[in-house]
Order: C-alpha cells, then structure tokens, then sequence
C-alpha cells in the first residue's frame, strides 16, 4: 500500500498552465461521467492560450489560491476572489485519481474560509461530492444555470434603448457598480476591465442614464455578462450578442442563464436555443440579488 503525502501550498500567477492542466483532466472526467461535455476547449491543441487571459486575470486579483501537491507533483486546487466584501469561490479541482480523499476538502477550507467575508458564494457543477461539501461550508444551493446555444443568426429586437461602446472611465464603472449591486449584491470593478478586453461592452441608455450593459461575444466560448435593471430589456442585449457572435462568425453562441430568467429564456427559447446537459447551481449564503435580470458571463468561472 501506497502512503501518500499530500502537501499545500499557495500559490502564484507563475502555477497557472499547471493549474489549467489540472482543470482540464477534472472537468473532461466529470463529463464523462455526466455523458455531457463541459468543457468547450477539450482537445483543442490551442486550449492554454484562449483559457490563458482568464486565468491570469484570476491569478493577479484573486484573495486566495491554494495548491495540493503529491512528492511535488500539483494535483489539485482551489481559488477565491474578494469582490465588495463577497467572497467567490472560482475554482475547486483535483485530478481524477486522488478525488474522494480529502484533497478538495481541505482547498476548500484554506481557499473559501467563513471569515473575512460578508458573503459567500460561487457556481458549481452537478458533481455530487463536490456540492455536499458547499452543503457543509454553510451554504445553500439556490439556482441552478443551464448554458444554451445555437447557431447565431442576424437577429433585432424592438426596443427604445439606445447603444454606446463601454468606456472604463470613473464615471461609467461607478453607474456600472449600481447595477451590479442591484443585481449581484456586490460591485467588481476589477472584472469589468477583463470582460472589456474580451468582448466588445455596450452600455445602454433610456434617455441619459446606463440602464443596462452587455459585453458581445468577439471570440468564440467568451461572452456576457449581461445585466438590465428591467428584465424587458434583456431580448433586446441577448440579441446583439448573437448577431455580434454572426458578423464574427462562430458556429455556435451560447448564453448562461438561470432558470428564473423567464425573460431571457422566452427570448432564447422561442429563437431555437437549446438548453445544454452539463448545468452548473448557484450556491452563496444568502439572496445576492436579482438575477432574473442578468445572464451570466462565459466561460463559467465567475458571476
């Protein structure tokens, strides 16, 4: 019998292909297991390089990243960011031959404490094991995400909104932090900066004021947020995204939408969208916001 010694240590921006490597094996094994595929660069020979800027954007402005290592081999790990006080949890992976050991318990405990934080949460795939754990950290699963798609058309919308590029100024991600406090319960700054360079943002306006904002997917498996203080608004972002995702020419456009998003899902699902078998829950520790008004962004990483 093998004694395994599992070490822990943090982490740094430096660790992030080994951590894309870990992620990878983790979630191709779930969706196999799932029958689903999760995983929208699985076998793609240039998979680092498009997950690369989210993962150095996680890397530079998370709170905590904590890795396991076996006989220094990194096997899994776990990484929040603090956002206004919220504590997320981004990632939480181990490789699939040393999970149901302990490994993802004891991240979870050093990555995403109770303390320091007057919130908690994160999105979770169905892995069972994985959310009786959040079961026991104290939080409670509220709504579950499913990802739709199909592929993009040119499509309009009739709507008395009219469109503007976003511009990271003061003045714009300070109306943008309203909306996300109304939506979210929490404002991220910070993340705006990497939605913007990742696709092209639009704000809204209803006469002079940002009433919504929307980031349109320029490269393919990117995309969103979304986010409309009315949830009548929501058809009219959702289809600029899609005839974005045409004029770009990606096969597919998908968005990630919570179940209680009737806008958004009356809008998609009478254009032919297609709800996807790999959901993901929202877990947290209380009532974030209102998310009937706001599509998640993709890839699933954070809100």
């Amino acid at each position: 019998m093998v004694c395994r010694v599992i070490t822990y240590r943090r982490g740094s921006p430096a660790d992030s292909p080994a951590l894309f490597a870990i992620f990878e094996a983790a979630i191709d094994d779930l969706g196999r297991r799932m029958q689903a595929n999760g995983n929208s660069t699985t076998g793609d020979p240039a998979a680092w390089e498009r997950r690369r800027p989210l993962f150095e954007h996680l890397a530079e402005t998370c709170e905590h990243l904590w890795i396991a290592e076996d006989d220094g081999r990194p096997i899994g790990y776990a990484r929040s960011i603090l956002r206004d006080g919220v504590r997320e949890l981004t990632e939480l992976f181990v490789v699939p031959d040393l999970q149901s050991n302990g490994v993802g318990r004891t991240l979870l405990e050093r990555a995403f404490p109770a303390g320091g934080a007057r919130h908690r949460t994160l999105l979770a795939t169905f892995d069972v094991r994985a959310m009786a754990r959040y079961l026991r950290s104290g939080l409670d699963g509220r709504l579950p995400i499913f990802s739709v798609n199909r592929a993009p058309e040119p499509v309009s919308v009739a709507s008395d909104l009219q469109a503007e590029p976003l511009v990271t100024d003061l003045a714009t991600l300070a109306r943008l932090a309203e909306i996300d406090r109304e939506l979210l319960g929490y404002r991220r700054d910070i993340d705006h900066r990497l939605f913007v360079q990742h696709g092209r943002g639009l704000v809204y306006r209803r006469g002079a004021d940002i009433v919504a904002y929307g980031y349109l997917p320029v490269a393919a498996g990117w995309g969103g947020p979304y986010a409309a203080l009315d949830a009548a608004d929501l058809p009219r972002l959702l289809a600029d995204g899609e005839s974005e995702a045409h004029r770009a020419g990606h096969p597919e456009v998908s968005f990630d939408v919570a179940l209680t998003n009737r806008a958004a899902l009356d809008h998609l699902l009478g254009r032919g969208y297609r709800l996807q078998a790999f959901p993901m829950i929202l877990f947290s520790d209380a009532e974030l916001g209102r998310l009937d008004r706001y599509v998640f962004f993709s890839p699933s990483f954070l809100a």
